[in-house]
């Protein structure tokens, strides 16, 4: 186990706990949230049917995922695209260099994608001397900040309107009491040159079309729209697990997606790409390039229940739910995906020995479950995350000892009866089992008769 990621997670977690500014943007933020989501499900008429229907539907690809793949690449290049396997970040973004080096582009336009995020495509550009441009308007402000991505869907959300408005004012000369509109103006117009000049766009992929070999970008602002029509050549990176059986299942998930995402009936542009340009049309790029990742997603493939993890389809539903990341945030985590779907599967994409504690920073409430829209199991795989560090014993020897006392006597009416409450309290306190709770809080007092006492105290006096 790496105790300096651990110890690095406790010590972010604690400070930014009891940051009441960011909690009370971030409550903010999430509260408008849940009234639009809320909304949302109530344009259903029976969304428990529809969470039924995308559960089994992404069960289906899962338990055929290599041939949908398979599928997906056949078409894809029948449509003139070009399909690339990467099996780790690396060969991915040397295929995104070599596919830029042969442009000839000094600058690339890129729509959100968590996915390069995952694989750090923006500082292997600024190394190689390409300037990439995030195009959707959070990640602009947090790339303009020198900051990652806060939330799987909504990027800044840990930044208020001033927040943003003096960022701008230092970075671009913006009033310092610019309104929303007035900055969003302001980068629309900032960004339609570089859209004009780009020679490469590179986009993600909500979902990938088995049967029709095209990709499914949903997104609000036409920033993807434009990243993939107006470069030459787009590149498309995606993880392996984004395949749907056909175009027929867009019916279902963009609709549900938008629901849990952001409570819209459906995001405002909704894009089906088959391919490059075609000889009688005129729009589009000249070229494109399919680059299916799996930087880990195999081995959580293979981990059993686990894998129910990859049906995710990244609508941050189990973010937003989560009391612990509504108090310690996204940074904390340290991770591309934070929140409980981000607890699955960080350590088996990055490491059980560097990542199993996020496992354990969960109260189990059960809340991500219930909202997620395709039904993953969440605590009860990070039950199993945990039981898994435990068997490879990557959990502290003391946290064993002292499980092992604690279920010995949890299992004794006689242990923990004994000696009685002040007796506990003395020896508590000697242990400093207190400080485990931290500066902030305080170890709640035994009382001084036990309740199965007080119980047979009441039993004898009715």
């Amino acid at each position: 186990m790496s105790d300096r990621t651990e110890n690095r997670f406790l010590k972010d977690a604690e400070r930014v706990s009891f940051d009441y500014k960011h909690r009370a943007t971030i409550s903010f933020n999430i509260s408008k949230y849940d009234l639009a989501v809320e909304k949302g499900h109530k344009r259903y008429q029976n969304i428990k049917l529809a969470k039924d229907k995308a559960a089994v539907l992404k069960r289906n690809v899962l338990k055929h995922l290599s041939e949908f793949l398979l599928e997906f690449e056949n078409n894809a290049i029948a449509n003139g695209a070009e399909v690339e396997w990467a099996e780790n970040g690396e060969e991915a973004l040397n295929i995104i260099s070599r596919i830029i080096r042969e442009t000839g582009a000094d600058t690339l336009v890129k729509s959100k994608s968590m996915t390069t995020e995952e694989i750090d495509v923006n500082l292997r550009m600024k190394e190689t001397g390409v300037k990439s441009i995030e195009t959707d308007l959070g990640e602009f402000i947090v790339q303009e900040a020198g900051e990652k991505p806060y939330h799987i869907v909504t990027p800044a959300m840990h930044k208020s309107r001033k927040d943003i408005a003096d960022l701008f004012n230092k970075k671009f000369g913006t009033p310092i009491d610019a309104t929303p509109e007035y900055l969003t103006k302001y980068v629309r117009n900032k960004l339609r040159e570089s859209f004009k000049s780009a020679k490469v766009g590179l986009t993600g992929a909500n979902f990938l079309l088995a049967r029709e070999g095209a990709i499914a970008l949903t997104e609000n602002e036409g920033n993807g729209m434009l990243s993939f029509s107006l470069p030459k050549v787009h590149i498309v990176l995606a993880g392996i697990e984004k395949i749907l059986p056909s175009y027929h299942d867009l019916d279902l998930m963009w609709p549900l997606l938008a629901a849990h995402g952001t409570g819209q009936r459906v995001t405002v542009y909704n894009s089906v790409i088959f391919g490059p340009r075609k000889s009688d049309e005129k729009d589009g790029p000249e070229r494109m390039v399919v680059i299916l990742l799996d930087n880990g997603r195999s081995t959580l493939y293979n981990e059993g229940d686990h894998s129910e993890a990859l049906a995710c389809i990244r609508c941050g539903a189990c973010l937003n739910a989560c009391p612990i990341y509504k108090n310690i945030g996204g940074y904390t985590y340290n991770s591309v995906y934070s929140g409980p779907i981000g607890s699955v599967i960080t350590p088996h994409l990055r490491g059980l020995k560097e990542y199993q504690h996020l496992s354990f920073a969960s109260s189990l409430c059960g809340k991500c479950a219930e909202v997620c829209p395709v039904k993953i199991p969440l605590p009860d795989l990070l039950l199993k995350n945990r039981k898994k560090a435990v068997d490879k014993g990557l959990r502290p020897v003391a946290e064993k000892l002292v499980m092992r006392g604690i279920g010995n006597g949890l299992k004794s009416r006689h242990l923990m009866d004994i000696g009685g409450g002040n007796f506990k309290n003395i020896m508590s306190n000697l242990a400093g089992i207190h400080n485990l709770l931290g500066d902030k809080r305080l170890f709640p007092k035994f009382p001084s008769t036990s309740f199965s006492k007080q119980w047979k105290n009441k039993r004898s006096n009715s």
